[in-house]
This record gives structure tokens, sequence and C-alpha cells, in this order.
């Protein structure tokens, strides 16, 4: 029996797209962050969008700008984003950095740290999952620490992730 092994041929994404990449997302420059951006990236950011409405699946390249132009500094205004390490893999990357920012709604300094795990496709970023530290970020957007994993009474149904 003859078997057939479909095989993808993968593009590397070059380390000068990913650095030119990282220098523009780091300034917060959305509209060159979408030269970047494939026309049906998919950007995930993985938290509790009652504390961080920015949260969520956001798909195709308006979004991801309004994202960046909008959605966060709603909630947060990023001053600095400096990523600490990053992997290149292929087409793959990932990445851990360190993001500080101010809470929109007071000012209130906030640092926490985010894991970007990309894919890229002929330069172009196609999918994006960041991962941040969402116990630390929530507790700093309240300015308490939350009790037990719960951010109201103790027979509060949220949870921190």
């Amino acid at each position: 029996m003859d078997t057939i092994t479909a095989t993808t041929a993968v593009e590397p994404v070059s380390r000068a797209v990913v650095d030119a990449f990282f220098k523009v997302y780091a300034q917060r420059e959305a509209d060159k962050v979408a030269q970047f951006l494939d026309d049906q990236v998919e950007w995930t950011i993985s938290g509790p969008i009652e504390y961080l409405a920015f949260c969520g699946t956001h798909r195709g390249k308006q979004s991801v700008v309004d994202l960046i132009k909008i959605g966060v500094p709603q909630v947060l205004r990023v001053y600095s984003f400096v990523p600490e390490s990053i992997l290149i893999d292929g087409d793959q990357v990932a990445s851990l950095s360190r993001q500080l920012s101010r809470r929109a709604a007071d000012g209130r300094a906030m640092s926490f740290r985010v894991a970007n795990f990309m894919r890229f496709r002929g330069g172009k970023l196609v999918k994006n999952l960041s991962l941040i530290d969402t116990f630390d970020a929530v507790e700093q957007v309240l300015g308490r620490p939350l009790v037990n994993g719960h951010a109201g009474a103790a027979n509060s149904n949220v949870v921190a992730l």
C-alpha cells in the first residue's frame, strides 16, 4: 500500500523581518505594523476580557490596526515593550517581552510579561497568540491583590488565568 505524504514547504522568516516588526510594534506605530500583517491575520490576546477589554481574537489587518490604535489604549497606554528573548524556527517566532504601561483610567504604572507565539508567511504575520501574565496584570489594573485567584468576594465566579 502506497502512502502519499503531503508536504508544504515552509518559507523561513528572516531575523531582519522579525526585528523590524518588533521595532514598530514596540513603538505602537499601528500603520507601520500594518505593513507586516497579512490581510487575513488572526491576532489573539489571551486574558480576562472583563478587566482587559482588548483581549480576545481579532481577525483581519484592519481589526488588528484598530486594536493597536484604539482598543489597547482605551485600557493601557503602553510606553515600553522590550523583547527579552526571541526565538525563530522556520516560519515561527516565539518571544518573551516586558511591557510597561499606564492605566488609561488613572495613569497608574504597570509592568508585566507578555509571551508571543507567531507564524509568518511570505514575510507577513499570519497568526499571533499573546499570553499576558494576567494574574499580575489584573492585580495591577484593579490596584489590589486578587484573593485566592478571585477579583471580588469569595463567591465571585471571575478567575484570573
